[in-house]
């Protein structure tokens, strides 16, 4: 008897201590809400591989997953707040929709409607979800008999889908494409604009056997009077299984074939020059906390041009969210632009049109001594915004520390010795070796939305400038150029707006940015920001959907871009023999592009 008192007070221990911790698993559920919904087509077919990006009230990338064969996704474990959702699919228009609150124990339900011109997202309901106090498990256990009662609750076996493929998966999955055929005007090795089209371009990302993330990218083309073709080559790595996500491995490589001129047909021998890089980048994000996460990588740059230099470039970015109050973000980079960085804060873009602007970043290249330098930068850069309703409220300090800055130059044969001048691509301009500098700067914005086809923005910041000391070269001497630049201070004001019209889905995009044009405002990097804000001069863009051809698969979009359309920003400098030139990291540029997006 007393045998038998002891076993059904351990039995009872157990229950207790397993009901115990049953309760706690569940808290996090009922402290916690979800979204769900299905995305369908206007027909009401369910569409497989959509993107559904979530973001937070502050227009930050959370979470971002693909529908699946039903058309289904969802996000589990969501903080109490408001959320936005963004889905996008080849040959469909994105759909959006802002403000979705997420209760505590609650379930919102979204049914996304895709079509060609209208698209739309609709909140079925929102009510309680499955974060119940006591699940049809306990239920059962409490209910059952005293022989059975011991088996308390059967866990899940750890998840092996990360060791082995999928058994039935297929080999390719939600695979997505583009082509994309484009010229430009003047491109530019210096431009501070960073992605410069090369010819025709090409982007495909899949899924293979359901747990690897496979993207492949290309840039090929021929500038004018060069037997090289200039080409650039991009593929991207990572793996999702067991809930995991590994670390994005890129390897990219490039070409680029520059004209052949005197002074650098001096130091190459009288070969035509060709520019070849390759580099191998990791991007890694952290969810420390619901409020705190991490991003960071780094990049090994190997460059040959006249000589070889290596290069390793570390990155790293801190988001913090206060709540109603906004979120803070702390990021530094050292070395090369941070491509793989920076493709996640444009989150306007798609997957492939990220891709295709990372590749075609090409480094900042000039020549100093006889030999190639590249511009490398110590940016340390803090930021915050706050999102109140349709506005949105940034706000930025940034300092960085410049080596080997780049320039372009108009004009510069005759005013510098021609072996310090690197000719540019495709374009009468070369590029000049400014030095060193370091400046600080500082700016604040608010965007305004206007539903979901209208937004506009105004920015002002202070930021430190170049300008020349009013003296005249006495001599074709690069060195005595470089000493007879200033740093100074100048303010900024930009201005933009971005429209969407109803019915033939036109996008235009313009802006404004104006400065004192008579010195050299740098154009920074954000690490913090989605937009360029102190990008000077008058800007455009527009994006237009073009009718489909029978039997062609995708949908076409045509693009046609300016950059400093006025010309405005262009630093003057003179000889004392007359001759003149003009020195910019902003050069008026004219693109377009043809794309086939399926």
């Amino acid at each position: 008897m007393l045998v038998g008192t002891r076993a059904y007070a351990a039995l009872g221990a157990i229950a207790a201590i397993s009901l115990a911790s049953g309760l706690e698993a569940a808290s996090p559920a009922k402290l916690s809400g979800a979204i769900a919904g299905e995305v369908r087509s206007a027909t009401g077919v369910a569409q497989m591989g959509a993107t559904v990006f979530l973001f937070n009230r502050y227009d930050q990338l959370v979470r971002k997953v693909l529908s699946n064969e039903n058309g289904g996704f969802g996000f589990d474990f969501l903080t109490p707040d408001l959320y936005s959702i963004r889905v996008q699919l080849a040959s469909f228009v994105p759909a959006e929709r802002k403000n979705i609150s997420v209760q505590a124990g609650g379930q919102s339900f979204l049914t996304i409607q895709l079509a060609s011109l209208f698209s739309s997202i609709e909140l079925v309901y929102s009510g309680p979800g499955r974060g119940t106090l006591m699940t049809d498990e306990w239920r059962w256990t409490l209910k059952g008999s005293l022989a059975t009662r011991p088996v308390l609750r059967v866990l899940p076996g750890p998840d092996a889908s990360g060791s082995k493929v999928h058994a039935g998966a297929p080999a390719f999955a939600d695979t997505q494409g583009l082509v994309r055929v484009g010229a430009a005007d003047g491109i530019s090795l210096a431009a501070g604009g960073g992605a410069q089209d090369l010819g025709t371009a090409f982007a495909l990302a899949t899924s293979l056997f359901g747990v690897n993330r496979m993207k492949v990218s290309g840039n090929v083309g021929y500038a004018a009077g060069s037997a090289l073709p200039t080409a650039g080559f991009r593929t991207t790595y990572s793996r999702e299984a067991g809930g995991m996500v590994s670390p994005e491995v890129t390897l990219t490589m490039r070409q680029v074939a520059l004209p052949l001129r005197a002074g650098l047909g001096a130091l190459t021998g009288g070969s035509a020059p060709a520019l070849r890089t390759m580099s191998i980048s990791t991007y890694d994000r952290l969810q420390l906390t619901e409020r705190f996460t991490v991003e960071y990588g780094a990049s090994l740059e190997s460059i040959s041009f006249l000589n070889r230099l290596n290069y390793l470039s570390p990155f790293g970015r801190l988001t913090y969210d206060l709540g109603r109050i906004g979120s803070i973000q702390a990021a530094f980079s050292s070395g090369v632009a941070p491509a793989d960085l920076i493709a996640q804060s444009r989150a306007s873009e798609t997957e492939l049109q990220q891709d295709l602007s990372a590749l075609a970043t090409l480094p900042r290249l000039s020549i100093r001594d006889g030999h190639a330098r590249v511009q490398r930068t110590e940016n340390f850069e803090l930021g915050f915004q706050r999102v109140a309703g349709s506005r949105t409220y940034r706000a930025a300090v940034f300092h960085e520390a410049v080596k080997n800055a780049a320039a372009v130059m108009n004009g510069g044969e005759g005013l510098v010795a021609a072996e310090d001048l690197l000719p540019d691509i495709a374009s009468r301009a070369s590029i000049f070796n400014l030095g060193n500098y370091d400046r600080l700067g500082y700016m604040a914005a608010v965007d305004q939305r206007f539903g979901d086809r209208v937004q506009v923005g105004i920015a002002a910041g202070y930021a430190g400038a170049l300008r020349t000391t009013g003296e005249q070269l006495e001599a074709a001497d690069a060195d005595q150029l470089r000493s007879l630049l200033r740093k100074t201070n100048r303010p900024w004001v930009s201005a933009r707006a971005s429209a969407v019209v109803p019915g033939t889905g036109t996008r235009l995009n313009a802006s404004y940015g104006w400065s004192d044009f008579r010195v050299l405002m740098p154009v920074h990097q954000p690490l913090t920001q989605t937009h360029r804000y102190e990008e000077l001069g008058w800007n455009m863009a527009v994006r237009q959907p073009l009718p489909n051809f029978r039997g062609l698969p995708g949908r076409l979009e045509a693009v046609a871009e300016a950059r400093n359309l006025l010309g405005q920003g262009y630093l003057p400098v003179s000889s004392s023999g007359g001759r003149k030139a003009e020195i910019t990291q902003n050069p008026r540029m004219l693109r377009g592009s043809l794309s086939l997006i399926f």
